[in-house]
Formats: structure tokens, C-alpha cells, sequence
């Protein structure tokens, strides 16, 4: 009798564990519709699986709530409530509340392994001599393009990667894999990027590619200072002070299962400053 009765006591603390999983609200995940290599409906983002991670970590199904225009989402849907959590924003953007970073990476140079590119900073007689650059608008990269007198020679080519779009009232997006292999194709000498945006497809490159981290020391014409370094943190609802803790925790506890995710996907990580650590 006694054995029947622990059986039965272990059966149903067994099911109310289950039933408490199963009342687990969804964790919302606000994420790409088509913003590779971070996000896809497919799921094959890296942040996808960061996703997939942070919720499984948390006990909840995760659902995704995609999006198409990166210029809108957060007012559109975290806003709204559409969902409630959004991966891979700035450390520290002022329209939401931002977990502790969980990755620090920079732009890099982009340049073919048997080219023996020197390119170390903004100063590299290759960045002078190359014929075109692959870069995406309205970064740093075309910050400093811009002041070392190279942006006005790339214009017909950047026009070409764009596929001659009209920028008017619409969202163009230059795709990464394709800033890549202009590189690995012999198009372009040299390509301008976001790490993390890049790493997937150097590492995919059928040519063998070299990525260098673009020291964070640039500074324009008048002296301002041109980040080349970020941090990367999850981001909630203003307000959603008890979802920033749950999601804090996983970040300082988990970091290095997070690593391991980042790395294999060949993101180049960079210590985060003791001034970032401080703050969170």
C-alpha cells in the first residue's frame, strides 16, 4: 500500500510540474522575416537559435512574430504588444529596456586570403589602390569611405549592388552574402561589414577569405570620433522591468553556452569594456 501511494504521490507531482510548464505563457519573440544571416521564418538565423535557447532556458514554448522592415518593428509590434522580446538590438538603445550585453563585436575588412591584403586600419595603402569596395550605406564604413576621399569613386558600383533601386519612401536592403562573395567572386577587392553579419558567409566563402577586426580608433575629418566596436543585448518592453531580470540572468549565467553558439557561427567576440560591465 505504501509503495502504491508514493507511486501515485510521484505521478501527480510529475503532471503538476507538466500542467505549471503547459500554463507558461508563449515567450513572444519579435524577429525577421528575411534578415540573414540573424533571422528567417525558416528559423536558420543565429539569432533564431539564440531564441530557441533563451526560451527553452526560461521553460516557455517559444513564438516567433516576424516582421519585414527593420525602420518600424519596434513601434509597430513591441509597442503594441504584438511580442515582448526582440534579440540582437544595441546595448543601451533608448526605445526599449536592454539586458546586459551578451556579445561585444566591430566591422571588419574583408579582402581574399592569396591577395595578402595589409589591412590593418583606415590608413591601408590597399584601401587607397582597390578598385571597388563592398559596404552597405549608411554605416561607418561609408562614414570613413567618405573620409578618405573613396566614397564618391564607389557610386556606380554601390548603385549595382543595390540593383538600382530607388531608395524613395522604401526600405533597400543590400544583402550580406552577396557583399561576401563580391569579395570571393574577385568583383570587389575589398568588402566593409558588420562582423556578425558577415562571418556565416566568409566561413562558407568556396575562395578562402580574411576577416580583420577594424580597430575602434577611427575619426573623421573634424576630429568626431566613427564607432567601429558594439555591444549586442536583448531588448524588452519599456516598463517590462520583471522580463529584463529573467532575461539578465540567463545572460550572466549562460554566457558561456552562449559563446559557443556565436563562435560556431565564426562571429569575431571582443571583451566587453570595464565601463559597459559596470553598468549592468
Amino acid at each position: 500500500m505504501k509503495t502504491t501511494t508514493r507511486i501515485f504521490t510521484a505521478l501527480a507531482l510529475g503532471l503538476g510540474f507538466a500542467t505549471v510548464q503547459a500554463e507558461q505563457p508563449a515567450l513572444k519573440v519579435c524577429t525577421a522575416e528575411n534578415e540573414m544571416p540573424y533571422a528567417n521564418q525558416a528559423g536558420e538565423g543565429f539569432e533564431n537559435k539564440l531564441a530557441h535557447y533563451v526560451a527553452e532556458q526560461m521553460g516557455r514554448k517559444l513564438e516567433t512574430v516576424t516582421w519585414t522592415d527593420p525602420r518600424y518593428f519596434i513601434r509597430d509590434y513591441l509597442d503594441k504588444g504584438l511580442c515582448d522580446v526582440v534579440m540582437g538590438v544595441d546595448a543601451g538603445d533608448p526605445r526599449l529596456l536592454t539586458t546586459a550585453p551578451y556579445y561585444r563585436s566591430g566591422y571588419v575588412f574583408i579582402s581574399r586570403e592569396q591577395d595578402a591584403l595589409d589591412l590593418q586600419n583606415w590608413d591601408s595603402p590597399a584601401l587607397k589602390q582597390a578598385k571597388r569596395i563592398a559596404f552597405a550605406p549608411g554605416t561607418p564604413a561609408e562614414t570613413m569611405l567618405r573620409a578618405i576621399g573613396r566614397y564618391n569613386d564607389m557610386f556606380n558600383y554601390q548603385q549595382e549592388l543595390a540593383g538600382f533601386k530607388s531608395k524613395r519612401n522604401q526600405y533597400v536592403k543590400y544583402d550580406n552574402d552577396k557583399l561576401v562573395n563580391e569579395v570571393a567572386s574577385g568583383k570587389a577587392e575589398i568588402a566593409i561589414l558588420w562582423g556578425p553579419a558577415a562571418a556565416r558567409y566568409v566561413k562558407a566563402a568556396s575562395t578562402p577569405l580574411t576577416m580583420t577586426l577594424i580597430p575602434d580608433n577611427a575619426k573623421r575629418a573634424d576630429g568626431e570620433k566613427v564607432g567601429f566596436h558594439y555591444s549586442t543585448a536583448i531588448g524588452v518592453r519599456k516598463g517590462d522591468t520583471a522580463l529584463l531580470e529573467q532575461l539578465n540572468k540567463i545572460v550572466r549565467e549562460k554566457q558561456d553556452d552562449i559563446e559557443e553558439l556565436l563562435e560556431a557561427e565564426g562571429i569575431p567576440l571582443l571583451e566587453e569594456p570595464a565601463s559597459a560591465l559596470s553598468m549592468n
